[in-house]
């Protein structure tokens, strides 16, 4: 059963700090059919922790009931902000039954930010449970959602040494052809972070995949490499 005291709370302070005018430029920017309070995610965070501590959950699942209400019935951005900023509570860290709430609000969010706010935590899932997510994010990669298949790309943004080079390279070869933005900077983004940790490695996989790879992934990864 999910906190509804908690929910309650966090739409009142959200909605005490609305700012129309920085709302009118969020929205523009993001260019989302989904109000926009006008919040910024630091502000977001501290409601978030702040109601969190004063309506506490008990259970995970509680937690996950409640972020799902959060979710499905947010009228403004800034709820769904607070909906994955609840998924970092320390009673889910690395809890696999966050896996379907990950994928929800990957497929119905469908756009960059939330798919990136839930990023990490999906990182998280794989560093703790590489048996379960490995074949998961695998499959995302062949998904027919671009969102799902962003999502498998950028699972490993926080891994660094612990990255899985061979999966990495199966999701990024699953949407080498994909002519979408969004998947080509996800290629890009991913490579190059993984460069900060193994920059011979990501050389060595562009340098493969010359021909497959967009200017525009190629010019990411390469960023911070040497020549």
């Amino acid at each position: 059963m999910e906190n509804r005291e908690l929910v309650a709370a966090i739409r009142t302070a959200l909605a005490d700090r609305a700012d129309p005018v920085r709302a009118a430029g969020m929205q523009a920017y993001m260019k989302s059919s989904i109000l926009s309070l006008g919040v910024r995610v630091p502000e977001v965070r501290r409601c978030v922790l702040a109601a969190a501590a004063a309506a506490p959950v008990q259970t995970p699942d509680e937690l996950r009931a409640t972020v799902l209400v959060l979710w499905r019935e947010a009228r403004w951005r800034e709820e769904r902000y607070a909906a994955i900023e609840l998924t970092a509570l320390r009673l889910v860290a690395r809890d696999a039954g966050m896996l379907p709430v990950y994928e929800e609000i990957v497929r119905t969010g469908a756009w960059w930010d939330f798919v990136d706010g839930v990023g990490p935590r999906i990182c998280g899932l794989l560093l703790a449970h590489r048996s379960l997510m490995t074949p998961v994010l695998l499959e995302w990669s062949r998904d027919a959602d671009l969102w799902i298949r962003r999502a498998a790309i950028t699972s490993q943004l926080k891994a660094k040494a612990a990255t899985d080079t061979d999966l990495l390279g199966a999701v990024i070869e699953a949407s080498l052809d994909d002519p979408e933005f969004f998947i080509r900077k996800a290629i890009g983004w991913a490579l190059r972070e993984f460069a900060k940790t193994n920059p011979g490695w990501v050389k060595d996989f562009v340098a493969q995949h010359a021909r497959q790879l967009s200017p525009l992934s190629r010019k990411e990864a390469l960023r911070h490499v040497e020549p």
